[in-house]
Parts: structure tokens; sequence; C-alpha cells
């Protein structure tokens, strides 16, 4: 299971929200390049980068701090925020992200988005589900479509993604646990679903809890700033894992 730390930026600095609420923006870093590196070197590979204010204004706003860490680190990056046109995917794609995630442009614009797998196939695109009561939720959680989780996920997983991120809004931030329910019923039955859980991760015995329910990937965010889980946790869990 990856280890994916997560880096939310508003205003270039390295902030956490809880329950996707805007208001609740807590400042953990005023440099998310300082912090990337902090995650390299106690052996991250992965990050999840997500720019909060593109979510929400629908157009990306913090590009140069993807090309910083992008051109000052080695990470694997998958950023996501603002992605709502061919131009914005390549800008993110020159700046440095290895991979994009799909959300509201996904609910809201479905042929576009089969057009860039076309294009870049799905080794470079993750489909973000964010999940509000059951059903899609989009424009940095503001909005609720009227689309439900599972199906939204099978109509993309028909096109050839595979990997999925999934967040509990009701969760995230809260540090009360992930969405075990909602991750088992969709893993139950997509045994080409390459899924990554995000919200609600609150302490290692969580993290192992999802590699046993067979997540393949797991972001970690407020657990990590707040100290409930520390870079060397998620060090010696990688380490006993990929030994076993």
């Amino acid at each position: 299971m990856d280890i994916i730390p997560a880096i939310d930026i508003i205003g270039g600095a390295c902030v956490r929200l809880s329950q996707g609420d805007y208001g609740s923006k807590k400042e953990y870093a005023s440099d998310p390049l300082e912090m990337a590196r902090s995650f390299e070197a106690h052996g991250v590979k992965r990050l999840h980068l997500v720019d909060l204010e593109g979510a929400k204004g629908g157009t990306i706003v913090n590009l140069k701090s993807l090309e910083r860490i992008a051109s000052h680190t080695s990470l694997i990056i998958d950023f996501g925020g603002g992605i709502k046109s061919s131009t914005d995917l390549r800008d993110a794609f020159n700046a440095g992200a290895s991979m994009v995630t799909c959300g509201s442009i996904a609910a809201s614009d479905p042929l576009l988005v089969e057009s860039w797998l076309a294009l870049y196939g799905p080794d470079r695109l993750i489909l973000g589900a964010d999940a509000k009561s059951g059903m899609i939720a989009t424009h940095g959680w503001l909005e609720t479509s009227s689309l439900e989780v599972g199906p939204f996920i099978d109509s993309y997983l028909a096109k050839g993604f595979y990997r999925v991120i999934c967040t509990d809004i009701a969760l995230d931030g809260m540090l009360s646990g992930p969405s075990f329910a909602l991750y088992d019923e969709l893993l139950a039955c997509r045994p080409s679903l390459h899924l990554i859980a995000s919200g609600g991760i609150s302490s290692m015995e969580d993290v192992h809890a999802l590699h046993k329910a067979g997540l393949d990937g797991a972001i970690i965010g407020k657990a990590l700033y707040e100290g409930a889980i520390t870079l060397k946790d998620l060090m010696l869990f990688k380490e006993e894992t990929d030994a076993s």
C-alpha cells in the first residue's frame, strides 16, 4: 500500500481544512517545499498535492508551488484542484505532476475526461470520487451533485480508469478514522479498482487496517501535521510491509 502524505495549499502555504470547510483553515507551514523535503527525507516517494483555491475557484492558482516541489524533490506528485480544461491539464503535467486527479471535471464533463484518457492513458490520471452522504461532491466540496459514488466510479472503470481517490468528506480532517464501510463496499465487487483512501486517518492502527482491507494507497494529512502519526511511523510501516 502506498503511503501518500498530503499538502493542501491556500495562498502558497500548507494548510488543512476540516470537512472541507474553508473557514476552518489552519496553516501548518508557510513553505510547502520544505514540508515536501521533510517527507522525502523520511523515505516518502509519493505526494498528494491539492490547490484548494483552484478547487474552489475553478482554475489553477498555485501552479508555482507544484513547479517548486517537482523541481526540487524527486517525489511522485499527484496534483488536483482547478483542473477544468485541457490547458489546465497540460500546465499541471508541464509543471511536474506525474499524475493529475480529475474530480469536479469528471462529474461535469465526462466526454472531456474520456478524451484525456485516450491522450495520456490511465497511468497518468486518477479519478477523484469525493463523497458527501453517498453522493459526489464538486467545486472544492462546496456543491453536491446528483451522482452516486458507486455508479460514478463504475462509469470510469468502464472507460479504463483504475486509480480512484475516495474521500468521505464528513470524516476529512476530523481524526475520527477512515470510512471503512464505504471502502469495503467499493472494493467488494470491483476487482480492477485500485482504491486510495483519504479522510479521517488518525493513527497507525487505521493505516494497518486499511492495508489489511486491501486499499492500494492511503493519503495522510492532518494526522501527520498534528503528530498523531509520525514520518518515522510511516517509514517503519513501509519497511515492514515491503518485507512481508
